[in-house]
């Protein structure tokens, strides 16, 4: 029987800073049946103790306190895996998939947590070496299971509705035109030949932007807004955190929420968590 499996995405900023300033309250009142993790800066170890009850799998990074991803359950996953391409791509801390058995039909579950970048720099090479794995393993998924959602703080920016002041970063990390290319093209009709924003010709996987779909051709709702000056006041925000889903678990979603916080000294890290609710079951 099919029932209501509710899937969260957050990047908590450090998993330890966030459960100190109020996370697991809202846990408490969330109802949350899977969640994808980024940025826990933390062992897993250190992930049990902040996460009391869950069922935890994890992959830290090879650098002490900095990203590092988890998918956090209540029920165990089937089978994990943490490797999205080949060597010497810096996916540690960045990539895992967790495989869930819920009433006979398998789903797929992958916390991403995409580079930052800097425009023509080593750290944007890094993160075109990430998307192009992304854009490689994605078609993976869809034939692994029709039943598969990538979330996570992807770090970029698709369109102009995903950015408060979009003019002011075309030449920036986050919304480089070529960025935004990779969505065009995970997004575009699968099989079809995509344009990308960015000039450059490719092929559609057919993946659903969760959030674009079921809040349409609006502003936001953002996700992420900068700590300095009064961004989060001003929802002067960028929208980087996504479900992309495949096209068949795509048409079960049954709502979608941003959970922004209700003020900026309320906030327990500096991006909001996107809550989606699926049906899922034979």
């Amino acid at each position: 029987m099919s029932r209501r499996v509710r899937i969260a995405s957050v990047n908590v900023n450090g998993i330890r800073a966030a459960t100190r300033k109020g996370m697991l309250d809202w846990l408490d009142a969330a109802d949350i049946d899977v969640m994808a993790l980024q940025e826990v800066r933390a062992t897993e170890e250190e992930l049990r103790t902040a996460l009391p009850g869950w069922q935890i799998v994890n992959d830290e990074s090879l650098s002490k306190g900095r990203a590092g991803v988890a998918v956090a359950s209540r029920m165990p996953s089937v089978e994990v895996r943490r490797v999205l391409g080949p060597d010497p791509l810096d996916s540690a801390g960045r990539w895992i998939e967790a495989d869930f058995d819920i009433d006979g039909e398998r789903l797929i579950v992958v916390s991403a947590y995409v580079h930052t970048g800097e425009a023509e720099t080593a750290k944007q090479d890094a993160k075109w070496a990430f998307l192009d794995a992304m854009e490689s393993r994605m078609p993976q998924l869809t034939a692994a299971s029709p039943l598969a959602v990538v979330m996570g703080d992807l770090n970029v920016g698709h369109r102009e509705f995903d950015i408060r002041n979009w003019k002011g970063n075309v030449k920036k990390a986050g919304f480089l035109p070529r960025e935004r290319a990779y969505f065009d093209r995970f997004l575009g009709a699968a099989g079809e030949q995509v344009a990308g924003v960015d000039g450059s010709s490719g092929t559609g996987l057919g993946w659903v932007d969760v959030g674009r779909r079921f809040h349409g051709d609006v502003d936001g709702p953002y996700t992420w807004w900068s700590m300095r000056g009064r961004a989060f006041d001003n929802d002067t925000g960028w929208r980087i955190d996504y479900h992309l889903a495949t096209p068949a678990l795509g048409e079960r979603v049954t709502s979608y929420q941003v959970v922004r916080a209700p003020s900026w000294d309320t906030r327990w890290s500096d991006h909001a968590p996107v809550i989606a609710d699926y049906t899922i079951g034979r």
